[in-house]
């Protein structure tokens, strides 16, 4: 991870000394599909073509993506576009596209250990180091294969799906874990990608709810320790309840 070092001063208990603290880095990346312009985006500078096929396929603009490559600023995907629908700043905090929600069906169930289990892998050194940026993780049968930290807790949902759309991994058997809220731009990412699991260390809103609701997603938030609260769609949980 790019990190930044500052000289600053940091005072505890009363008494200042000077440290060298690590701070997140941010860069800014224009995202073009098909060589036309779509958005730019805030982030941090690693996974970057994973980053450009996740935002691609989270944003529903396209099921999955042909190629993509990383010059110098800019993300280039290549894929067989949808109709493209009103672009807005969603409340997941990067730019958002408005369009009606796939509903999810899979027979996916996890384990209330295996909730636990997934949880603690979300943290990273660089997570627990600067304070500053976000976590998501990717489980696909149970087993972690990707994560990703960045400033913007959108962008590393983006770049977990990424991994599962450019690793080809069966979206439906997978789980995003991540320490962002979960409001509907955020759960609209699962939908788009097919992902029926989400489980977050933060809260949701009533949008984010009712989306999951609607996307047939079973999501889990406030899992911190030995305790979660499920949302929506509990008869993936095994032990938890039925639909």
């Amino acid at each position: 991870m790019d990190l930044y070092k500052w000289r600053c001063i940091q005072v505890r208990g009363g008494e200042a000394n000077e440290i060298i603290d690590e701070i997140c880095a941010e860069r800014r990346y224009r995202l073009l599909v098909n060589g036309m312009p779509v958005t730019e985006m805030v982030a941090s500078a690693e996974q970057l073509e994973e980053l450009g096929a996740g935002f691609v396929v989270s944003e529903g603009l396209a099921g999955d993506v042909e190629g993509v490559g990383v010059e110098g600023e800019e993300i280039r995907v290549r894929a067989d576009l949808r109709p493209r629908g009103e672009e807005v700043i969603g409340s997941s905090g990067g730019a958002s596209f408005l369009r009606p929600l796939p509903r999810i069906t899979s027979d996916l169930q996890v384990g209330i250990d295996d909730i636990y289990r997934m949880t603690a892998a979300i943290e990273s050194d660089d997570w627990r180091r600067t304070g500053g940026l976000h976590c998501s993780v990717l489980f696909c049968d149970g087993e972690l294969v990707a994560k990703a930290c960045d400033v913007g807790r959108h962008n590393t949902v983006d770049k977990v799906i990424g991994h599962a759309v450019l690793g080809g991994f069966d979206r439906s058997r997978c789980v995003i874990g991540c320490t962002g809220r979960q409001p509907v731009g955020m759960v609209a990412k699962a939908a788009h990608a097919g992902i029926p699991i989400v489980i977050s260390r933060a809260a949701s809103t009533d949008r984010g709810i009712a989306a999951a609701e609607e996307a047939g997603i079973t999501l889990i938030c406030f899992s911190r320790g030995d305790r979660f609260t499920v949302y929506t769609h509990p008869g993936r949980v095994a032990g938890v309840g039925a639909e």
